[in-house]
C-alpha cells in the first residue's frame, strides 16, 4: 500500500540541467579549462561533486570540491534568478498527495544551497515536505540507494510503501535498490533507458492514476 511519495528535485519539480550544466562550464572557464555540455551527461544524477569531479577528472583538472562547487552555485544562484518554472503538473500532483494524505519528502543529489534556490524559484515552500534529504546528508550518491532510504526513515514510512519520482537512469536504479516503486519521467533521458522504473510519463502532469493507487 502506498504510503509515501518522494521526489527527486531536477528533472522532476524543475529543469535545471541547463542552468547547472552553464554553470560548470563557466565554472572550469575561470580556471582556463574548456569543457563542453557532452561531458557533464554521464554524471547526471549523481550529484554535484561527481557533477563537476567526473568532468574534472575526464580533463585532468585538479579539481577542490569545496571551493569549486561553492563558486558554481554562485554562478547557477545568479543565472537562475527569475528565470526557472515548475516542471508541468508539479503543483497538481503534489495537490492529489495530499488529498490521499501521503506523506511527501524531497530527496535531491543537489546540495542544500540548490536545492533552496530551485525551491524558492518555483514557488514550493520547503513546508511542502514532511521531510527532505540533500547530497549533504548521505555518504554514498545515486545509484545507491542510501538517499531513498533514508527520505523514508525521515517519514516514517517502509521503503517498499513509497513511490520514488525519478528523472535519471542514476535515480530510477536507486530506487529500485531501495525497495521502492519508481515513477520514471522522461525529461532527461528516453523511455528506453528508463525501463525499469515501474510508471513512464512524460511530465507529472502526465503521471498514470494507478502510481498513485496502489
Amino acid at each position: 500500500m502506498l504510503s509515501g511519495v518522494i521526489f527527486d528535485m531536477d528533472g522532476v519539480l524543475v529543469d535545471t540541467e541547463e542552468w547547472i550544466c552553464r554553470a560548470g562550464i563557466a565554472t572550469f572557464a575561470e580556471h582556463g579549462v574548456t569543457v563542453s555540455p557532452e561531458d557533464f551527461i554521464p554524471f547526471v544524477g549523481a550529484g554535484e561533486n561527481r557533477y563537476l569531479g567526473g568532468v574534472a577528472e575526464k580533463h585532468g583538472f585538479a579539481f577542490d570540491v569545496e571551493r569549486d562547487k561553492a563558486r558554481c552555485y554562485e554562478i547557477y544562484a545568479e543565472m537562475v534568478a527569475g528565470k526557472l518554472e515548475p516542471l508541468p503538473g508539479v503543483h497538481a500532483f503534489v495537490g492529489k498527495c495530499r488529498e490521499r494524505s501521503l506523506k511527501l519528502a524531497l530527496a535531491t543529489a543537489a546540495d542544500r544551497v540548490k536545492m533552496e534556490v530551485n525551491l524558492r524559484e518555483i514557488g514550493l515552500p520547503p513546508e511542502t515536505f514532511d521531510a527532505a534529504v540533500n547530497a549533504l546528508d548521505v555518504e554514498r550518491k545515486k545509484p545507491d540507494p542510501e538517499i531513498f532510504l533514508l527520505a523514508a526513515k525521515k517519514l516514517g514510512v517502509p521503503a517498499p510503501e513509497c513511490l520514488v519520482v525519478e528523472d535519471s537512469v542514476n535515480g530510477v536504479a536507486a530506487a529500485r535498490a531501495a525497495g521502492a516503486k519508481c515513477l520514471g519521467l522522461t525529461t532527461s533521458f528516453d523511455a528506453g533507458e528508463l525501463a525499469a522504473a515501474d510508471w513512464l510519463a512524460a511530465d507529472l502532469s502526465a503521471a498514470p492514476d494507478e502510481c498513485l493507487g496502489w
